[in-house]
């Protein structure tokens, strides 16, 4: 299990990420308590989880640690 902290400029979000079999599952803290998101890419399982932060959510995102990138956490 990954554990992650993104960031936008006015806040972070502890999130979660795993791979089981062939799908991800995300897990973010939101102030309302966990949401999941699950997907057949993890970039799909996390925006799922982030869906609470509308407005920050690409900013979220940009903020994947690098080795994280296209070729490890997208498949």
């Amino acid at each position: 299990m990954r554990h992650l902290r993104l960031h936008c400029p006015a806040f972070s979000v502890d999130v979660r990420l795993r791979r089981l079999n062939r799908r991800w599952l995300a897990s973010a803290d939101t102030p309302d308590g966990p949401t999941l998101g699950w997907g057949m890419t993890a970039f799909e399982a996390l925006w799922m989880a982030l869906a609470p932060f509308e407005d920050s959510v690409d900013e979220l995102l940009a903020t994947v640690p690098e080795e994280l990138g296209p070729g490890d956490y997208l498949r």
